[in-house]
């Protein structure tokens, strides 16, 4: 496919075209920064501190234990934990070992941890004291052999360690005592008695797996993400590359993006290594929390999702806190409302721009510029070394500038494929590009845009109508904390637009107020028929609104009905 590329000319000239990347596995930076920066601070978790070669070394013991208790190249490892040292540690620990991380949700049923663990046949898992019973209750079903067990009260600082497991208790009705023996292990006496011998294996960083990154699941069974070293190396590398006025060793990464998730993965935890930035680690997306992490730490990069920033601009007391510190943020995971991006700015004095991805591309493939011309309601320009094309869905060839098609993107990020399915990676990989199911379309200067997925058009009364179009007018009414569009089935039309709005605190609104608001910026045929106000709406883990629970909702009352 012949490309014209027209987005480099729009580089700044601090950001290179290609990138010469190192071929090493991703584990090798860890490695690199704790001989180069051994007593610096890598990670800040609720007031402990921990160093480089602290976390090293503990990685080190942790992948000698699980070789010694049979873990051999390619094996798979489930790591199974919010963000905490320890899950870093164990990501790291597993790939010294030659292993091959599958990351794994700690919200997930025990339905779907059986699923993915088989699915993933992995031998080992790290997890937490609090999801031990869960584990433990799938465990025969599947292939697991050894489960090491860890708890938030092992890596906090004194006296928070004796008082949090009052606190789970309360908060969770159990304390989970896990016997050290048999299948079992705890990862406290593992460091405290383990050895920390470097271990050499031969690592094909092209070839050799390093994580298995499952898919949300939106339709059908999650699906696991094949990504190699050299995946994650040049996705971690590109980031690093186009954030290029921060600088090693003197930048502070706020990470509650989850690490299980690929997102937080490489632009919070492998960018953080690679860079020597400290992280600053909350278990769990809390906005209070929050804003007193950023007014206490200081952080200068914030990578998140629209739903993190919305929540803190309608904190009430948000004036109270310093958040001048934050320079730096790229917003991934759904499309970030214009009214957010400007007021967020006003109030950090910093950059927050819209990105793009998906956990088949490492996941970052777009972001706009954090300091240059940037385009409000794009996704940005291609990353380095990162091709993009929108295609016709009937032929699959190219579309000229400006006209809506599917994108696809193609780069060394792009995944190996699909583990175990090859029909699957066959209809999404073609000649090395990804089809990402997203629809777009690409302006004269190559900067892109996403007009929504391609399951998720509306098509009512033969129009092709696009949920985000109509999303970002509603966003803009001055009640409205969130709204999310989707197409119901309608006997006249085929399909309806109906909106399900949360408002902002204290505020009251009809749906006739939404009507005519609505109705002064869309055409007739895209305007909501149907509006329903939640307090909250389904969302995954990173934010971004489950469309096909309130799809599936809205089928189950037409069931009833008829």
């Amino acid at each position: 496919m012949e490309l014209a590329r027209p987005w480099l000319e729009h580089y700044p000239e601090e950001v290179p075209h290609q990138i010469d990347y190192d071929n090493i596995p991703i584990q090798s930076y860890l490695k690199d920064v704790a001989k180069e920066y051994p007593h610096k601070v890598a990670i800040h978790f609720l007031g402990k501190e921990f160093t480089f070669s602290q976390i090293y070394e503990q990685s080190l013991k942790l992948a000698n234990y699980l070789k010694d208790k049979g873990l051999i190249k390619g094996d798979r490892v489930a790591i199974m934990l919010p963000n905490c040292p320890q899950a870093v540690i164990g990501y790291y620990a597993v790939l010294f070992a030659g292993g091959i991380v599958v990351q794994t949700n700690p919200l997930y049923t025990e339905r779907e941890l059986e699923y993915q663990l088989k699915d993933s046949g992995s031998k080992m898992i790290l997890t937490m004291d609090i999801l031990y019973p869960r584990v433990s209750k799938v465990k025969a079903l599947t292939n697991l052999e050894h489960i090491v067990v860890t708890a938030i009260k092992d890596y906090l600082p004194f006296p928070k360690n004796l008082i949090y497991p009052f606190i789970q208790k309360k908060q969770y009705g159990i304390v989970v005592k896990v016997e050290h023996e048999g299948t079992n292990h705890l990862l406290t006496e593992i460091i405290r008695s383990g050895t920390a011998k470097e271990i050499d294996i031969e690592i094909n960083p092209k070839e050799d797996l390093a994580l298995l990154q499952y898919t949300g699941g939106t339709t059908g069974f999650p699906k696991g993400v094949m990504l190699t070293h050299e995946n994650l190396v040049s996705n971690t590398l590109m980031c690093s590359r186009w954030m290029y006025k921060c600088k090693k060793g003197e930048e502070t990464v706020l990470g509650i993006l989850p690490f299980f998730h690929v997102y937080g993965m490489t632009t919070v935890m492998n960018l953080s290594i690679m860079m020597a930035a400290k992280m600053i680690l909350l278990p769990k997306f809390n906005v209070e929390d929050t804003l007193k992490a950023i007014h206490n730490l200081k952080p200068t990069l914030f990578p998140g999702a629209p739903t993190m920033y919305i929540g803190l601009l309608n904190h009430p007391d948000i004036k109270k806190y310093d958040l001048s510190s934050v320079d730096s943020c790229i917003s991934g995971s759904a499309a970030l409302p214009l009214e957010v991006q400007e007021q967020f700015e006003k109030i950090t004095g910093g950059k927050l721009v819209e990105g793009y991805g998906l956990s088949e591309a490492s996941p970052v493939t777009h972001a706009n510029l954090l300091w240059g011309n940037r385009v409000n309601g794009s996704i940005g320009l291609p990353w380095p070394d990162t091709d993009a094309a929108i295609l016709s869905m009937e032929t699959g060839e190219p579309l000229p500038i400006g006209e809506i098609g599917e994108l696809a993107v193609k780069g060394p990020q792009i995944m190996k494929g699909y583990w175990n399915k090859p029909e699957e990676t066959e209809a999404t990989l073609r000649d090395g590009w990804l089809l990402t199911g997203d629809l777009g379309y690409m302006d004269e200067k190559g900067y892109f845009y996403i007009v929504d997925r391609k399951k998720d058009m509306i098509i009512a009364g033969g129009y092709n109508i696009y949920p985000r179009e109509v999303e970002e007018v509603l966003f803009e009414h001055e009640k409205v904390q969130e709204a999310v569009v989707a197409g119901i089935p309608d006997p006249y039309r085929g399909e309806t637009v109906k909106a399900y709005v949360v408002l902002k605190e204290g505020q009251q609104c009809t749906e006739e107020e939404l009507d005519k608001f609505a109705r002064k910026h869309l055409a007739a045929y895209k305007i909501p028929r149907i509006y329903e106000f939640r307090s909250e709406l389904p969302k995954t883990i990173v934010g971004k609104v489950l469309r096909r629970v309130l799809v599936e909702e809205e089928k189950e009352k037409l069931k009833k009905i008829n």
